[in-house]
Order: C-alpha cells, then sequence, then structure tokens
C-alpha cells in the first residue's frame, strides 16, 4: 500500500479490544491509537486501570488516549493527573464539556499548565476550537479532537469546518487537529486533503485500505458474485 507513504495525515487506530489494538500497532502506517469509555464498554472491560496499564505494557512507545470518565471538575481533574502518570506515551482524553454542558476550558488551562499532554474530544464547533486552542499551552504536546463523522451524521459536510480549524490550530505549533469518527475510509484523504494533521480510524475501516485504487469492473464483478453465492447459499428459489 504504497499510497500510505505519500499520506501527510497520520493514522491512529480507535478501539478498545486488546487483540485488534495489537493487531493495528503491529502495522508500521498506524502512528497512535485511541480509545473511550463506549469502546471499552462495548470490549467488555470491566477493570479500567487494569486494562489500561496491560495495554501500555505491550504499547509503550506510541500515543495513546485514555479518556477521564467523572462528570465532576475535580474528578476529572484528579482521574486525570493518574492517566497522564501511566507512561509518557500517554495522552489525557478531557471532554469538552461535563454532562451539564459545562465547559472544561479552566481545566484544561491547569493540566495544560502542569504539562499533563491532552487530548480535548468531542468538539464540533469552531467555537469550541477557538475556545480549547486558547486555553492550552503551546509547550505541551495535545491534541484537538473534532468529531466530523458525527458532524457529517446531521447532514452537514464537514470539509469546510475541519479545514478552518486547521487554520486556528496553528497558533498553538504543539497541538493536532484530530478527525474523529470517520464514516467511511474516503475521510483519510479527505483529512490529508485540508491539512488535518490526524485522523482516528477503527479496525473496521483500516481493513479496507487493501481496496484503495482497487478496479471498480473487477470490484462490480465480485459484487454480483457475492449476491450470487449468498442467494444459493441461502437455499432460494422461485
Amino acid at each position: 500500500m504504497e499510497f500510505l507513504n505519500r499520506l501527510n495525515v497520520k493514522i491512529f487506530a480507535d478501539g478498545a479490544d486488546k487483540a485488534g489494538m495489537l493487531e493495528m500497532y503491529a502495522k508500521p502506517f498506524v502512528k497512535g491509537l485511541t480509545t473511550n469509555p463506549t469502546l471499552m464498554r462495548k470490549a467488555g472491560i470491566a477493570d479500567y486501570r487494569d486494562f489500561a496499564k496491560d495495554i501500555l505494557k505491550e504499547i509503550p512507545d506510541r500515543p495513546i488516549s485514555f479518556e477521564v470518565f467523572s462528570d465532576e471538575f475535580d474528578g476529572m481533574e484528579r482521574q486525570a493527573l493518574e492517566i497522564a502518570g501511566w507512561g509518557d506515551n500517554v495522552y489525557v482524553k478531557i471532554p469538552v464539556t461535563n454532562t451539564k454542558g459545562e465547559p472544561t476550558y479552566e481545566l484544561v488551562r491547569k493540566l495544560a499548565q502542569y504539562r499533563v499532554k491532552l487530548n480535548v474530544t468531542a468538539l464540533m464547533t469552531l467555537a469550541q476550537v477557538r475556545d480549547v486552542v486558547a486555553a492550552l499551552d503551546p509547550q505541551v504536546p495535545s491534541y484537538v479532537s473534532v468529531f466530523a463523522g458525527r458532524i457529517a451524521d446531521t447532514g452537514r459536510d464537514p470539509l469546510p469546518l475541519m479545514a478552518a480549524a486547521v487554520e486556528l490550530l496553528k497558533v498553538n505549533p504543539k497541538a493536532e487537529l484530530i478527525w474523529a469518527s470517520p464514516r467511511e475510509l474516503l475521510n483519510i484523504f479527505h483529512a490529508d486533503q485540508i491539512g488535518c494533521h490526524v485522523i482516528t480510524v477503527t479496525n473496521d475501516i483500516l481493513k479496507k485500505l487493501s481496496l484503495v485504487g482497487f478496479d471498480l469492473n473487477n470490484y462490480s464483478l465480485d459484487t454480483v458474485k457475492m449476491f450470487y453465492n449468498d442467494a444459493v447459499a441461502a437455499g432460494f428459489s422461485l
């Protein structure tokens, strides 16, 4: 997959299944990993701390993000400081607001002053991007994670917003924009086209990379064969 060498955007694997995470970690084009409480719950993770520390034993040398889950700012701060202590490659995910809609900007500013590497997550507006960037420390590496896929789910084209977000991050050279929650493999090329720094991609999308550039006539034929074979396997008759 030589085309991957021509991409400037970095691909991060998004998941919480240990086997899947290690499978993606083994691929040199995967430059980092992210997870979140929802993915961890779906994967059946029961002990947050044990899971994270186990993964970090296997993945000690690429950026990996773990999220706080308290809804109170004091709890977020305590969890963030513990998570940050798990490894030099750890980024702490802080949601842009709590469940009451209260912004976390002051907490982000405080943690950045402690030199905690942050991944501020669940952003969907340029106002949020602007305020997060203002709260970050330009001397501390960080990620600003905009959920472009969820923006697209509302019928809005995320490309103009993401391109504008790239410009907003230019005042902070150590902050990188993440295109989060992509819905299709094409989003990797969208992110690369606008100069987005990182895109988080789930394993099911990453497994489609082998289709890039695939001959469409052959793909059409493969699709016809799939329909036929499934009809035969189902024993359909008319």
